[in-house]
């Protein structure tokens, strides 16, 4: 299966949702008018973009219909799909250039955050890179042995230490395991629920003074990971955790299993942050680096065009 179909099938239960309604209602009309315009954004809101983002999709739309002279429903469509890629666009790319790099990864417990850091683990293994997982989530129990399966199966070496350990001394033994080893990069799991947002903050503000003093000119990711099917809760755990850490991406999980994957568009506009990676299915290779083209692309697929990408892949 080529990378696209992965994503597109992984973006299947949104796309029959959401484009799949968009695309009737165009074929509804027979004149671009105001009413296309409410109806779409209602289309939108409801496919879980936001009513902010859903807002000024259709405001650009308005915009290259009139400066392009659009005149057929039908062509909105693909400005739709244009549009929504450039809104996505920028920041995909980790930074990861130097030896090592620092990841840290934050998230609610259940969002797929410890398989996340071994899909993770696995997909820059196969780029050649040397991993190190440091298993800073002491407070869930089997939070470690989880990790312990997926570095074994990504490859990667685990430092850890026992359940009730201080975070950030699992964090400091992970770097000073990464310079001895000559690693590529450092993936830190942590924990995804403490007491309350002070002890979150705190928490997250210690690891990172040790990331700053044992690897000051390491390149460092925050990806918080966010789960799909949660929809706007996830815009609102986003604002959380942006509010006591330095975010530089997300990670969002689960678009195989949900209609929400609208909730994309919301994260990148309401908040700033790229989305640097998307989990689409349950196997290894399930977790895509995101190319806001392809995601647009498949988003809003005509049926003409999912057929001829099935011939393809045949």
């Amino acid at each position: 299966m080529g990378l696209f179909s992965k994503i597109r099938d992984g973006l299947k239960k949104t796309r029959e949702s959401m484009s799949a309604s968009v695309s009737a209602m165009l074929n509804s009309f027979t004149k671009i008018d105001e009413s296309l315009f409410e109806e779409l954004e209602e289309l939108l809101i409801m496919g879980d973009v936001g009513v902010e983002t859903a807002g000024r999709v259709c405001e650009e739309l308005r915009r290259k219909v009139k400066e392009q002279g659009v005149k057929d429903p039908n062509d909105v469509y693909d400005l739709l799909r244009t549009i929504v890629a450039d809104m996505l666009r920028g920041g995909e790319e980790l930074k990861i250039g130097t030896k090592p790099s620092v990841i840290l990864v934050i998230g609610v417990n259940g969002v797929g955050k410890t398989t996340t850091i071994g899909k993770l683990a696995a997909l820059l293994g196969s780029q050649g890179k040397k991993v190190i997982l440091g298993a800073a989530d002491t407070f869930r129990a089997a939070a470690i042995e989880q990790l312990e399966v997926w570095a074994q199966r990504s490859g990667a070496e685990l430092v850890k230490q026992t359940q009730g350990s201080d975070p950030a001394s699992v964090v400091f033994d992970s770097i000073a395991a990464a310079k001895a080893r000559e690693a590529d990069v450092v993936i830190c799991d942590t924990a995804g629920r403490l007491h309350n947002k002070k002890n979150l903050m705190e928490e997250l503000s210690k690891i990172s003074r040790v990331i700053q003093r044992e690897a000051p000119d390491a390149d460092r990711e925050v990806l918080l990971v966010l789960d799909a099917a949660t929809g706007q809760n996830a815009v609102s755990q986003a604002r959380e955790f942006q509010s006591a850490a330095e975010i530089t991406g997300i990670v969002l999980t689960k678009l195989d299993g949900t209609p929400k994957g609208g909730v994309v568009l919301s994260i990148r506009e309401e908040l700033g942050l790229p989305v640097k990676f998307i989990g689409v299915g349950e196997q290894v290779d399930d977790l895509q680096t995101f190319d806001a083209d392809q995601f647009a692309r498949a988003l809003f697929e005509r049926q003409e065009e999912t057929n001829e990408t099935d011939h393809s892949d045949a």
